[in-house]
């Protein structure tokens, strides 16, 4: 996913720009121009364009993107100035590294109409709505025979957290809204409550590469928005951990039970023998495990019928385009906008003359501003052939042997 630059590097990747002469790319109705940063002074930038450009307004905001040492990086500038073959701008706010794309968006041609729809089923339901999307595949499963035969998964499951774990509930946000701390923190984040042992801290880091789990730091600033003040937030996350000890409880977890972006319950174990040893992050895994086999239990059941929504093609904004992804906003004023979420997929079909494309796409990341709420998304495993056709139709050249790492690596 795109990185923002922390300041000194920023500040070291402009100099170097400067110093260097590196080229910078822009691209505009088919056509690709090479820039020069041939001035650096406060808080504006001066470039150079190696050809006729048409004048650009004032506040125009361009997307420039240039190489250095393999790491591909881009940002936005603001227009001050455009005489010539000078640009004049605002040092940008920002720059992006880490791109899940290694090529320019551009903007939209006008010949292009993209609409979007929902893969597979979306549904409308009163569980807590967190921000990601949870997939689960019938590959990750396993083998398990009772997956349509939900009382009998419940006796399995309950047989297998006996080996591990004092004690244990199975808690459905349908019956019991959340109400302690713990249930509203799963609630709201999603993510893991784990205390390896009550008489020490929770996880200072996270190990999983999708974070999920609720490091020492998350819960502090979960305690922030309860309304408890800096200063106050040692004392009540000790006294936490000490409520714990004085209940009895050595080692705790509380892991919830996902479904699409909902977090529709939660697993809680716990051991409260002195003496047994604490969970480990391998008991975590298995628990993990339950959870996704009883939530696809759960749909195979039926269950979340009754939310089930019609999947209709809608045209979203396009802000800008790559042959590998793009970036739409949609009005936060609708209740479609709920149900983009990081890691849904939508069918893309993107209409060009003469050529209709349909490709997956999945959301990588999602911000908003008052209105709108913005949505970057990664184009998936496109036919060669389509790859090919829109790379041109953006950027007004055919594929040369310099693109070749950008159709092998980052489509």
């Amino acid at each position: 996913m795109a990185t923002p630059v922390g300041r000194i590097e920023k500040e070291f990747l402009l100099k170097s720009l400067y110093e260097g002469k590196t080229p910078v790319k822009y691209v505009k109705d088919r056509h690709e121009y090479t820039l020069t940063l041939v001035e650096k002074s406060g808080d504006e930038l001066i470039f150079c364009h190696d050809k006729p450009l048409n004048k650009q307004k004032i506040h125009t905001k361009l997307v420039f993107l240039f190489s250095y040492h393999g790491q591909v990086i881009d940002f936005h500038v603001e227009v001050i100035e455009h005489k010539e073959n000078l640009i004049r701008c605002k040092v940008p706010d920002t720059l992006y590294k880490n791109l899940d794309r290694n090529y320019l968006r551009v903007d939209t041609p006008v010949d292009l109409k993209i609409l979007f729809t929902f893969r597979g089923d979306r549904y409308n339901l009163t569980f807590p709505k967190i921000s990601e999307y949870e997939t689960i595949k019938i590959d990750d499963l396993g083998r398990n025979s009772e997956l349509h035969n939900l009382s009998g998964l419940l006796n399995q499951i309950s047989a297998s957290l006996k080996k591990f774990a004092d004690g244990y509930k199975i808690i459905n946000f349908k019956e019991k809204k959340p109400e302690s701390i713990e249930e509203r923190i799963v609630s709201e984040t999603g993510k893991t409550l784990f205390i390896p042992s009550t008489s020490g801290l929770l996880p200072k880091t996270d190990p999983y590469p999708k974070k999920r789990i609720i490091t020492e730091d998350l819960f502090k600033r979960y305690l922030e928005t309860t309304g408890i003040g800096p200063a106050y937030l040692d004392d009540s996350y000790h006294r936490f951990l000490k409520n714990k000890v004085d209940d009895g409880i050595y080692s705790d977890a509380w892991i919830p039970i996902l479904f699409h972006e909902y977090v529709i319950g939660y697993i809680h174990i716990w051991i409260s023998k002195e003496g047994t040893l604490p969970f480990e992050f391998s008991i975590l895994d298995s628990v993990y495990q339950y959870a996704k086999v009883l939530a696809f239990s759960l749909k195979e059941n039926g269950y979340f019928d009754h939310g089930r929504m019609t999947n209709e093609a809608f045209e979203g904004k396009v802000l800008d385009i790559s042959a590998s992804g793009l970036l739409f906003s949609y009005p936060l004023a609708t209740s479609l906008v709920t149900t983009l979420v990081v890691d849904s997929e939508l069918t893309v079909t993107i209409e060009a003359p003469y050529r209709t494309i349909s490709v997956v796409a999945k959301i990588v990341r999602k911000f908003k501003d008052k209105n709108v709420g913005f949505f970057g998304c990664r184009l998936m495993n496109m036919a060669l052939e389509d790859t090919r056709f829109l790379f041109e139709h953006l950027y007004g050249r055919q594929i040369d042997s310099d693109d070749t790492e950008f159709l092998a690596g980052q489509v």
